[in-house]
């Protein structure tokens, strides 16, 4: 499968980091594409920055160059993880100024798999009226809420019950975090 793995500016680098760290180069074609303020967020928030497995390609987010950019070569999967309610908005309403947004409006329409993972709250209208149009438009809106029951002891393991479900949504099998089980009797 070919994902593209789109960093934006919003808090959560985390979230990104753990997505590639589970994302195997040697069994899928992996490309990663950053916002501008994305750099400034990682240089905060990832003290050794951000760590790419050997095989994962970047872009410049101003070249249109980039193999995604064309809906004749369109990802099989695009996440965007953090996504920025800017982004997410510029996407909901096809502004596609550089190759990450060029790329989300190829996915879908091109109706290939998007994944926004928003990280922020509250939410006005305006971002629940873009999340709206990107849900009719096709898009998957998966935001940063981890899930608490399995009483996590650290903050990775928090992390890993939202890139657990991004994972679920592109079809890869993992275990990062507990699955849900029935109560017993």
């Amino acid at each position: 499968m070919k994902i593209l793995v789109a960093i934006t500016g919003a808090t959560g680098a985390l979230y990104a980091q753990r997505l590639l760290d589970n994302l195997d180069p040697l069994q899928h074609e992996i490309h990663v594409v950053l916002s501008n303020y994305a750099h400034q967020v990682i240089a905060e928030e990832l003290p050794g920055g951000l760590r790419l497995p050997e095989g994962v390609q970047t872009h410049s987010l101003k070249s249109m160059n980039a193999p995604f950019a064309s809906g004749s070569n369109p990802p099989d999967a695009m996440v965007v993880i953090p996504c920025t309610m800017g982004t997410m908005g510029r996407i909901a309403h096809g502004f596609s100024e550089d190759v990450l947004l060029r790329a989300a409006d190829v996915a879908l329409k091109e109706k290939r798999k998007l994944i926004l993972v928003p990280r922020e709250t509250p939410f006005s209208l305006l971002h629940v009226k873009n999340m709206e149009l990107l849900l009719l438009a096709g898009a998957t809106i998966l935001p940063a809420n981890p899930s608490l029951y399995m009483n996590p002891k650290s903050v990775v393991e928090v992390v890993d019950t939202v890139v657990a479900r991004v994972l679920d949504h592109l079809g890869i099998p993992n275990r990062l975090a507990p699955r849900w089980a029935e109560e017993k009797e």
